[in-house]
């Protein structure tokens, strides 16, 4: 009995290492981020053993429905303890034509509420604004989507001019609350260059602009989380004679 009793008590006092956060949030651009040569998968690999990444893509939905879901991903303050940072990754469906296709379509001032929204959420829960980056929708291809609307038995339903719309809102509420913006209407567009290499289909991300995606994020987060320690030591750094000690004096 008395060492069942010892134990139970030490079974109660194992405590489990505990990895920062990142939580990646947006539609199908951000669902797909962790297919290969995705730009989530090339996060979670330069973060190894730092931090995990997590993926709460949602394809196809857009800002009016991510607003109800935000909430019940990160429920309280005590979920957010370890939140490094949260991408907010919505706008390609919200600026689908509503006459063409009004199940996805946003208008564009409730796409910016539903913006600060889910930032002021975040802010509640004690997530502050440094942690936030904001990414807005790519410029959308016409020609090659067009392609993809007709083989589904369906009219061109998105337009790059609008889309630029809707990131310009998502660069303006980024300004309102001093969160980070990642541009990528603006920045694939940059001199003129052919933007279609950085989209598979018109609207998703090519292994290119995966890749772009990817660097240009890295440098926002690299100064959040550059300084990350790696969890648990260098093997190396392992006293092979005391194991315990050695392998958990840090993130205990």
């Amino acid at each position: 009995m008395a060492a069942l009793h010892l134990q139970q008590n030490s079974l109660m006092t194992v405590r489990m290492i505990s990895w920062p956060r990142i939580l990646l949030f947006g539609d199908s651009i951000t669902q797909f981020a962790f297919e290969a040569n995705g730009w989530g998968a090339a996060l979670a690999d330069k973060l190894v053993r730092k931090c995990d990444v997590l993926n709460r893509g949602l394809s196809g939905y857009n800002s009016r429905w991510g607003k109800h879901i935000l909430p019940k991903l990160i429920p309280d303050s005590s979920h957010a303890e370890n939140m490094a940072a949260v991408t907010i990754f919505f706008g390609a469906n919200d600026s689908a034509l509503k006459d063409l296709n009004p199940q996805q379509h946003v208008p564009l001032e409730e796409y910016a509420d539903n913006l600060r929204n889910m930032v002021q959420y975040l802010k509640s829960v004690n997530i502050q604004q440094e942690k936030i980056v904001l990414i807005t929708p790519p410029p959308l291809h016409e020609a090659s989507w067009e392609k993809q609307c007709i083989i589904k038995g369906s009219k061109l339903n998105r337009l790059n001019s609008v889309t630029g719309t809707y990131a310009k809102a998502c660069v303006q509420v980024g300004a309102e609350y001093g969160a980070d913006v990642l541009d990528l209407w603006t920045l694939m567009q940059e001199g003129g260059s052919d933007y279609s290499v950085y989209l598979s289909d018109g609207l998703h991300l090519s292994d290119a602009g995966n890749k772009f995606a990817e660097t240009k994020l890295w440098i926002i987060l690299q100064k959040k989380l550059g300084s990350l320690p790696m969890i648990l030591p260098d093997c190396m750094d392992v006293d092979n004679n005391d194991p315990e000690s050695s392998l958990f004096k840090i993130c205990l």
